[in-house]
């Protein structure tokens, strides 16, 4: 079998089960495809010797039948997750060295279904920024290409998307606190969903806003979404925010088809100076559903114009309450002191040094709006903003919507440095279609529907009912059926 790293999940669990192919052939195409791939720098701390070993783990449980959907298949794990005796750094410099000993709940459900860590994914520093500009290993870059400059993939999941973009492994982690897993799929024609809020454990994952933040998988296909997903939910107790119910069979779901459905399309979303292929696309993918039986509806999410002032009110705030356990004093990076320093001058040297200047702002934003004179004015304001999103989609649903369609991102994949560092709110406007979700708990997911007019990737979002991603997920399958999108990257790197 030629390049079996280009199978998709699916593809590869049926070769594995018919002895067609073994996991560490699988591996090694992977580790193979990983060294060749620099360019792209989506892999910061691959782990080759713990890959083959899992890998060889996985075909003897294999050949003894004990075998769930995921065991033997290569991903990738973000580096905001912590894996056990493997640098966990959030793409931080403060956490320079550490390496914990446990692991993230959901990177533990993934190695204990048989799936093979090849290694640690880029991302954007604490999962602060849309572009993958901010980690502290460089920028990583977008596979796709159609001129001379390099492209983000997106973030804060950055190296997750190019890296099963770019055939490096057959799925990987992300996070999603107001985007991240949806925009960097768009971004890299690539699938990613975010589940409701407490489907996935939190536990073990670095937190940058924990009312917000929740993992979810970043694929080729939604049917591999489906089998990632499965493997990565379930209780935990260990979070107390996570959902004591029952895992569905989210693969089982496809294939039921959307007839009878209604689909909403919020008026709200059109935006003054949105791109005419965004527009263009977004009628397409409602006439596609329409076409697979679904009644669209125009529906109406008022709020929706308050969702990224408010999310960039209640995401600093948290962050800036989690980040305050990093202070040099129990792991990570210390600065160096001068004679005379005392444990104040730590803190401030520490932190000074080990954030980026990302991380800085949004940790003095949150601790603003937090602050005594400013706390009811801006962050309890915030947050009756957020309730009164909420609401906005229980009565949309409460109405018999199943899903919404929307645009994934307001454009295509835009070229790294090109968003000037001194207009960060240029770079917070890729999240006006994603924040809400967020906000409101709910499950995203982005599908790849199209190319732009220079050749790269655009998705469209779907948005879910609360705890609904099996319908969400069979949806976005018919979605995907009906846009045909086969495009890939043509191998630069």
């Amino acid at each position: 079998m030629t390049e079996p790293n280009k199978l998709t999940i699916a593809e590869a669990r049926d070769a594995l089960r018919k002895g067609d192919l073994t996991s560490v052939e699988l591996t090694a195409a992977c580790l193979t495809a990983i060294e060749g791939a620099g360019a792209l720098n989506a892999f910061v701390h691959p782990t080759p010797d713990l890959a083959l070993d899992r890998a060889r783990a996985a075909d003897t449980r294999i050949a003894a039948g004990d075998a769930p959907a995921m065991c033997g298949i290569p991903v990738g794990i973000k580096d905001l997750f912590c894996t056990e005796g493997v640098a966990s750094q959030a793409a931080s410099h403060i956490l320079n060295g550490f390496r914990p000993e446990y692991e993230s709940t959901v990177s533990a459900r993934l190695r204990d279904a048989g799936a093979v860590m090849l290694g640690k994914l880029n991302m954007d520093e604490f999962a602060m920024g849309s572009s993958n500009e901010t980690s502290t290993y460089g920028d990583a870059v977008n596979p796709w290409k159609v001129d001379d400059r390099r492209l983000t993939p997106g973030g804060s999941s950055g190296g997750s998307a190019a890296a099963v973009a770019a055939d490096l492994c057959l799925g990987a982690t992300g996070t999603d606190t107001g985007g991240s897993i949806r925009q960097p799929a768009a971004f890299t024609g690539t699938v990613g969903i975010k589940p409701t809020y407490g489907r996935c454990s939190r536990w073990g994952i670095i937190a940058f806003a924990s009312s917000l933040d929740q993992a979810g998988p970043m694929t080729r296909t939604v049917r591999d979404a489906a089998i990632m997903l499965q493997a990565m939910c379930g209780h935990d107790p260990k979070d107390s925010t996570s959902a004591d119910l029952a895992v569905p069979d989210f693969e089982a779901a496809l294939g039921t088809g959307v007839r009878g459905q209604r689909i909403g399309i919020p008026r709200e979303y059109r935006m003054d100076g949105m791109p005419a292929e965004i527009e263009r696309l977004w009628a397409d993918g409602a006439d596609m559903l329409r076409d697979a039986g679904a009644e669209i509806v125009d529906i109406s999410l008022p709020h929706t114009k308050y969702a990224l002032p408010a999310y960039y009110v209640i995401a600093p705030a948290e962050a800036s309450s989690n980040l305050a356990r990093y202070d040099g004093v129990r792991y990570g990076h210390r600065a160096k002191l001068a004679q005379g320093d005392g444990i104040t001058e730590m803190y401030e040297k520490t932190r000074a040094e080990g954030f980026g200047p990302e991380v800085q702002r949004r940790v003095m934003i949150g601790t603003y709006v937090l602050s005594a004179g400013f706390y009811d004015a801006y962050y309890n304001r915030a947050r009756k903003v957020r309730t009164l999103i909420k609401r906005d989609f229980d009565e949309v649903f409460a109405q018999g919507i199943d899903s919404i369609l929307t645009p994934a991102t307001p454009s295509a994949a835009f070229g790294l440095g090109e968003m000037a560092e001194a207009d960060p709110v240029q770079m917070y406007l890729n999240d006006v279609f994603t924040v809400t979700v967020n906000l409101a708990g709910l499950p995203g997911i982005a599908v790849p529907a199209g190319l732009d007019r220079q050749g790269l990737p655009l998705g469209l979002q779907l948005i879910g009912r609360p705890w609904d991603e099996a319908g969400l997920l069979n949806t976005a399958h018919v979605l995907e059926a009906a846009a045909g999108f086969v495009s890939k990257p043509a191998k630069w790197w």
